[in-house]
């Protein structure tokens, strides 16, 4: 990296980051390396910094000093804190990537592959119950940073008891109802009182994630009555899907997903593209972000995207079942050029089950005619055709 590249990055790239005034600061490109050599090694910030300070192979590909003393391990937040704001990852990942592909370790049109995992959103795991407990908690303290005095003619001994400490009641707890509905009626009971007297101050992003996780999990009866929400929807509203609901009120952008009967998470997933040609270095090329319950398919098109703009696009690439949709295989050919390699999802029908009927994987694709030929020969009406709309029958 020092001795072919000169450094993935300059101070010169990070300057809209710093305000022009003030005392001098630290290399900003020193501390983007730093983070990425601490992510390879997965070192803590204290570790990260004492190899800064102390071993020479840190030294060299900073460029330092033997007797630079390094830094304060604090400096690696604060640089991480700016990094997470608007896209500026992703305009590091493309300066990095156009000076590796000006010294030749990554080029365009090569075999590239993508796959998915699963992260963990930083959140405790909570039931329902527990949720709106600790929603109510983490308004409650939102409010009291901000307008403690809207607080005054609301909270009692009793709040204090309930709201005091984070929520710790498992999956079994006593009274559940009776908590259910004083954890629900306390929490209207604030909403009420800050949209009467909190003006502008009841719109913080905790009391805002109360009000959704409320309706999320309570209904009104026909009285007018708190109801607890159930998954049977015969007895009332039922619950919403876990593509919305909300799994904890400190990061309402986290999601519930599970993949088969073996994992299942809360939190998002991670899209990984690397190239994988057998005369070049592995190098992540793309990395996408989505919430854990967005369909593997849906990120292809977004991926090609991007890798056109930094034309990086390769000439086959490699996927699982999860993101063969029929559409972007097709949209991938058309558009970039890109041969999509991977398996099929098997989705066979009942009638193909008992041997009445055909699968999809009896069809033939036609990507140059844009037409979808069934096993007997005859030819769909073009290509959205029985594919698309998933309903329509061959014609034959």
């Amino acid at each position: 990296m020092r001795d072919r590249l000169d450094g993935l990055w300059r101070d010169e790239d990070f300057v809209d980051w710093y305000p022009r005034d003030g005392r001098p600061g630290l290399s900003p490109a020193q501390l983007a390396t730093v983070c990425v050599l601490q992510f390879l090694l997965g070192l803590s910030d204290r570790q990260a910094a004492e190899a800064v300070r102390c071993r020479i192979d840190f030294k060299y590909a900073l460029a330092m000093e033997l007797d630079d003393p390094g830094f304060h391990h604090s400096v690696l937040t604060d640089f991480r804190d700016r990094l997470a704001e608007d896209d500026r990852a992703d305009r590091l990942l493309d300066l990095a990537l156009a000076r590796l592909k000006e010294a030749g370790l990554v080029r365009e049109r090569t075999t590239q592959r993508t796959d998915s995992t699963h992260v963990l959103a930083a959140v405790r795991d909570l039931t329902r119950l527990e949720l709106v407990t600790e929603a109510v908690r983490a308004a409650l303290e939102e409010v009291s940073a901000t307008a403690p005095h809207l607080l005054d003619d609301l909270v009692d001994d009793d709040w204090a008891v309930r709201y005091g400490r984070p929520v710790r009641l498992g999956k079994n707890p006593t009274k559940p109802m009776t908590r259910i509905l004083a954890a629900g009626n306390d929490a209207v009971r604030l909403l009420d009182h800050l949209y009467r007297h909190g003006a502008g101050r009841a719109h913080g992003p905790r009391v805002q994630a109360l009000r959704q996780i409320m309706v999320q999990n309570y209904h009104q009866d026909a009285a007018g009555r708190l109801r607890w929400r159930t998954a049977e929807k015969e007895d009332g509203p039922g619950l919403p899907p876990s593509a919305r609901a909300i799994v904890s009120p400190y990061d309402i952008s986290a999601r519930y997903a599970r993949h088969g009967h073996i994992i299942s998470w809360k939190g998002f997933t991670a899209h990984l593209t690397e190239t994988c040609a057998p005369d070049t270095p592995n190098v992540i090329t793309d990395v996408a972000t989505t919430e854990a319950t967005t369909h593997d398919s849906q990120v292809l098109p977004g991926i090609h995207t991007r890798l056109a703009r930094r034309r990086l696009l390769p000439a086959e690439h490699l996927v699982d079942a999860g993101y063969t949709a029929l559409p972007h295989l097709h949209q991938a050919t058309w558009e970039h050029q890109v041969t999509v390699s991977g398996p099929l999802k098997s989705n066979p029908t009942r009638q193909h089950r008992q041997n009445e009927g055909f699968a999809r994987d009896d069809f033939h694709i036609d990507y140059d005619k844009r037409q979808v030929i069934c096993p007997r020969g005859q030819v769909s009406a073009g290509w959205h055709g029985p594919y698309r709309s998933g309903r329509r029958r061959c014609r034959c």
